[in-house]
């Protein structure tokens, strides 16, 4: 397989496994829109993200809504690797016609298209997400393996941010295996599932070979700092170099599991290249949770900028309370094993922020928009 098709190929994970395939002999198709939201007003003269790969790829400037940027791009591919969907968790429970039909119906056209006319593609890639499984997994001393429902503003009110499970005392915490409980709890996640279930579903009727990767919080040099919907590193890190506080949500002790983009890219070339993928669904991640309130210290710290930290009990409705990646499985069959922990991978990152042109900090305005929608609390 030497012509690979990557939708969203001009965004931040999709340009850097660009690169790296380029480098190992592929030739690299990106279908993307260059949405003002990540690229700005002038992608086309100053995204940092579009001018790394412009002139090293064909690129099509067009939308997976269409069916005939979807047709256009697909022609003479191998493999696909699908990366292009609106990706704001808090974003998408007042968007939901738009994230529906960028994630859902454009994935839909792919797969139409695939089943409908001539084509010589063999294997789909489809980035999955941590959020399909909404709350983690835990354990209960009176229930066993438990899998919380979303928390409810009746006890985040209070300041009580910790998922419960009636019947139960306090629950332990474990990692998310991919035979965790599917259940979303934003429309965001709702929408990868549905993408991750109609690829593993209509692909092996196609002759296609199906690979799905859940992944973690990417995050590394090239990721957008302009968007203010996603990307808690970007999002602080844009407030520190404008001298801005930071609002820390709940209390500052949820956690995520931040896997470097170097690695996310290493994963899924595996599942590009390898047969054993083929059919199977992986986490991808670092297998350990960090903290909020490290991640704003950690970034102040490397910065060396200090600015006021605010833990606000502030909350989204829509957000998760904890969750970090099992990797038994991509490990096992794979041999995928994370190169960068968190401080590597944040030294990188933030070295590469520091070159770049202070962006205007627009969090404040998303915050708004939430609060108006009432997800905001």
């Amino acid at each position: 397989m030497k012509n690979i098709l990557i939708t969203g190929g001009a965004g931040f994970i999709g340009s850097n496994l660009a690169l790296k395939l380029i480098s190992k002999g592929y030739n690299i198709t990106i279908l993307d829109n260059l949405s003002e939201q990540i690229h700005g007003v002038d992608p086309e003269n100053d995204s940092p993200l579009y001018q790394r790969i412009k002139g090293k790829v064909n690129f099509i400037k067009g939308t997976v809504t269409s069916v005939e940027d979807w047709r256009k791009a697909i022609a003479n591919q191998d493999a696909i690797v699908h990366y292009a969907a609106e990706t704001g968790t808090g974003q998408s429970m007042y968007e939901i016609q738009k994230y529906v039909d960028v994630n859902i119906n454009g994935t839909a056209i792919a797969l139409d298209l695939l089943a409908n006319e001539p084509h010589q593609v063999k294997k789909m890639v489809i980035a999955s997400s941590r959020s399909i499984y909404g709350e983690g997994k835990y354990k209960s001393a009176e229930l066993g393996i438990v899998y919380p429902t979303h928390r409810t503003a009746k006890y985040m009110d209070n300041g009580d941010f910790e998922v419960k499970v009636e019947g139960s005392g306090p629950l332990v915490l474990m990692a998310t295996d991919e035979e965790s409980k599917i259940h979303p709890s934003s429309v965001y996640g709702i929408t990868k599932q549905n993408q991750e279930q109609m690829i593993m579903t209509v692909c092996p009727t196609l002759g296609i070979a199906p690979v799905a990767f859940r992944y973690q919080n990417v995050y590394g040099p090239g990721q957008s700092l302009k968007n203010p919907y996603t990307g808690i590193l970007s999002i602080f890190s844009t407030q520190i170099k404008n001298g801005n506080g930071i609002n820390i949500f709940e209390d500052g002790k949820e956690t995520r599991d931040f896997v470097f983009v170097n690695d996310v890219v290493d994963a899924t070339i595996l599942g590009i290249e390898k047969e054993e993928a083929n059919n199977e669904v992986f986490n991808v991640g670092t297998g350990v949770p960090t903290d909020v309130i490290t991640v704003a210290n950690s970034l102040i710290k490397n910065y060396g900028i200090d600015v006021p930290v605010t833990i606000s009990g502030n909350y989204r409705l829509g957000d998760i309370r904890h969750n970090y990646a099992d990797l038994t499985k991509i490990k096992n069959i794979l041999g995928f094993e994370p190169q960068f922990s968190f401080e590597q991978g944040l030294k990188q990152f933030t070295n590469w922020v520091d070159k770049q042109e202070v962006q205007q900090d627009n969090y404040a305005k998303s915050i708004e928009e939430m609060k108006a929608k009432g997800l905001y609390k």
